[in-house]
Parts: C-alpha cells; sequence; structure tokens
C-alpha cells in the first residue's frame, strides 16, 4: 500500500510517500511544498493546493494521512494554519484519496515510543525505520513520520471498518 504524510503548515507543507507491506516500510520520496511569503493568503493557499496536487498525482497514493494542529499562542497564526490544513486535508480528498488524521502526540508516540518526543528523536527514529532515506527538512521528516504512523495504525483502522459493516448488516 502507497502512503502520503502530509504535515501541513502555510509556509512550508511537507510530504513523504511510503510503501508499506505489512510489518516493511520502503521510502519512496519526500520533500516540501512551500507558498510565497509575499503574496496575499488566497495566493499562498493557492501554491500549496497546486504544488499538493502535483505530488498527489504523481506518486498516486492509496491513503493519506495528516498530522493534525492545536490552537497556538497567536490566533493569527493558529488560523491561517487552520486554512492551510483545509487544502491539505482538500487536495488527496479531491482526488479520491482517503485521508486520516493523527494527533502529533499518537504521531511521536508510534514513531519514538513516547507522545512527548522531541523533534530529532523522530527524525532520528524515521531514519532507522526508513534506511538510506535523504530527509528534505524537518517538515518532511515530520511528514514521513505521519505516514509509517498510518502504515502501524492501518490494520486497526481496516478492522474497525470491517466490524462497521458487519455490524450494520445484522438484523
Amino acid at each position: 500500500m502507497r502512503l502520503i504524510g502530509l504535515d501541513p503548515g502555510l509556509r512550508s507543507t511537507g510530504w513523504g510517500v511510503i510503501e508499506a507491506d505489512g510489518n516493511r516500510l520502503r521510502h519512496l520520496a519526500n520533500g516540501r511544498v512551500t507558498s510565497d511569503g509575499d503574496g496575499t493568503l488566497g495566493e499562498r493557499l493557492l501554491q500549496l493546493f497546486e504544488g499538493l496536487r502535483t505530488v498527489i498525482a504523481t506518486w498516486l497514493p492509496d491513503a493519506a494521512a495528516v498530522e493534525e494542529t492545536f490552537v497556538n499562542k497567536n490566533p493569527g497564526s493558529t488560523l491561517k494554519l487552520g486554512q492551510a490544513r483545509g487544502v491539505v486535508v482538500l487536495v488527496p480528498t479531491l482526488a479520491g484519496v482517503t485521508v486520516y488524521e493523527y494527533t502529533p502526540n499518537l504521531i511521536k508516540k508510534s514513531i519514538v515510543g513516547t507522545g512527548h518526543a522531541a523533534k530529532d528523536q523522530v527524525e532520528a527514529m524515521v531514519h532507522r525505520l526508513l534506511p538510506g532515506v535523504k530527509i528534505d527538512g524537518p517538515d518532511a521528516a515530520d511528514a514521513l513520520a505521519v505516514a509509517i504512523c498510518h502504515a502501524h495504525h492501518y490494520a486497526t483502522h481496516r478492522r474497525l471498518a470491517t466490524a462497521v459493516v458487519t455490524a450494520g448488516a445484522r438484523p
């Protein structure tokens, strides 16, 4: 199964594509989609939209996983991040790709073993889980961690979906 992890940001949205075959993970690609800080909010969101649309069309993932965001101290920054996050969720959905969402603490716990791990610990584990990977910066490292987290949790999602369908079929 081909998975894309996405780490939303208005200035830089990280992305990482992996193949998951059972417990085996293989790195395919990673990078960042950036927006011009001098542009209007609308122009910047369009840049993210077009960049992510190209990434999705190039890599054709079976599923997408996105990091959830929490309120920052600055309400204006939080609102802009939320708008960027909307684009990040919209693009794969428009391409027919199911989007799953994970909290930062769950991602860190899935990768490092503790929900309060530092960024460098997460990146070190991404390197360990995807040997030989060359990571295009911290946003791409976070995106790969999101993809790995989803690979670990996908079987649970599948079992829950099957249980819901089975329960709904009963008289």
